[in-house]
């Protein structure tokens, strides 16, 4: 949805599953619709795209399914206008955990993905509407080495340059944005600002192509990501914008929140150790922070009875509670209080993925329902 000026609200449909384009284009046709009927029956509405590299070769390699898809928004009052890049295989049905990072920004692959995502992003934008992708934080943090971070800067240069290709011939803009997430790595924003800034952008031919290089590659701030290091979304916005780091999308998610840990959470907890996805947590105690890679892990760790956990589990936006938990909403909902104020992004995109893994009493009625109620809360925030 467009909401005031050139800000476009959607959310992320890495939430349905599908790995190839007859399964993806068959979940769209089931959701979509159904949504912006909650949502925006009577106005454009905007669609956050996932698209696996599967589906994307798919449909690159078949025009008229892309014709066929281009059919279909233009009858339903939908666009396209930022793509999730960061899952390139399977995000359903099984463990993803480490493997959701691969290929890493290293990788010949993870390149040719992300251009391809582009050429397709590029042909899907409707005229005047700029586009975005967020993508990987580079690699999990113990998979990259040295030499590694090298190639991701080259291959991020290399994207950079298609972008602006892309520009030229099409006439569309699009952004590619770094989603940094806790033991990337790119861990937290500080981390994506000193990569771009050390790595990527050093790495410029001469100051046009620096130009390029800061016009088309910038950093999605998940609000999630961000409150689970205990770093307050809104301060890690700020940071990004003194440093002159660009901004393409903001995803809308928030964390789990324990303030006082003791064994009566910690045996509530379980219910959320879904066994498909990390869950990085992070703790607070007089002694600092304490790391774990996912929550069995910090389940089994020795407990510091009153420190506060924050969990890597995207949770329902409208939220402040989960059961017995909390939730970081009332960092989101200040992120969203500065936004209202003066808009640091065009692109803001529900992202709770979770809800076939979330313990069924936190679940809503019926998904379509639950998104567009994540949905109107964001836009009830945003006015």
């Amino acid at each position: 949805m467009r909401l005031n000026g050139d800000v476009h609200l959607t959310y992320c449909t890495n939430v349905h599953p599908g790995e190839s384009w007859a399964e993806t284009r068959a979940a769209l046709g089931r959701h979509l619709p159904a949504v912006k009927a909650r949502v925006a029956p009577a106005a454009p509405f905007g669609v956050g795209l996932r698209l696996s590299a599967r589906a994307a070769g798919e449909l690159e390699a078949s025009p008229a399914a892309l014709a066929e898809f281009r059919a279909f928004l233009d009858e339903n009052g939908l666009y396209v206008f930022t793509l999730n890049g960061f899952p390139y295989g399977a995000f359903h049905g099984g463990a993803v955990k480490q493997k959701v990072y691969r290929p890493d920004w290293s990788e010949p692959d993870r390149l040719r993905y992300t251009d391809r995502l582009a050429c397709l992003l590029a042909a899907l934008l409707p005229e005047g509407v700029d586009g975005s992708i967020s993508t990987v934080p580079v690699g999990y943090g113990a998979d990259i080495a040295p030499a590694a971070a090298a190639r991701a800067a080259e291959n991020l240069r290399r994207h950079a340059d298609t972008l602006a290709r892309l520009r030229d011939r099409t006439g569309r803009a699009i952004a590619l944005a770094l989603e940094p997430e806790p033991d990337a790595w790119l861990d937290g924003v500080d981390d994506a600002v000193r990569f771009l800034e050390d790595a990527v952008f050093a790495g410029a031919r001469g100051a046009g192509d620096e130009d390029v290089l800061r016009r088309h590659l910038g950093v999605c701030l998940d609000a999630c990501h961000a409150a689970v290091l205990f770093d307050e979304p809104l301060a890690a916005l700020a940071r990004l914008e003194a440093r002159g780091i660009a901004v393409p999308k903001i995803q809308l998610s928030c964390a789990l929140r324990i303030p006082a840990v003791d064994a009566a959470a910690t045996a509530a907890l379980g219910d959320f150790a879904d066994g498909v996805y990390l869950h990085q947590v992070v703790e607070r105690s007089a002694a600092g922070l304490r790391r774990f890679p996912d929550l069995p892990a910090a389940l089994a760790a020795p407990r510091i009875d009153g420190a506060e956990w924050r969990v890597h589990l995207h949770v329902p936006v409208w939220a402040e509670r989960l059961g017995p938990f909390e939730t970081t909403r009332d960092s989101l909902a200040a992120l969203l209080a500065r936004l209202r104020r003066a808009p640091a992004t065009g692109h803001l995109e529900v992202e709770t993925y979770t809800w076939s893994v979330l313990p069924a009493a936190h679940r809503g009625g019926g998904l379509d329902d639950d998104i567009a109620r994540e949905l109107q809360w964001a836009m009830a925030a945003l006015s």
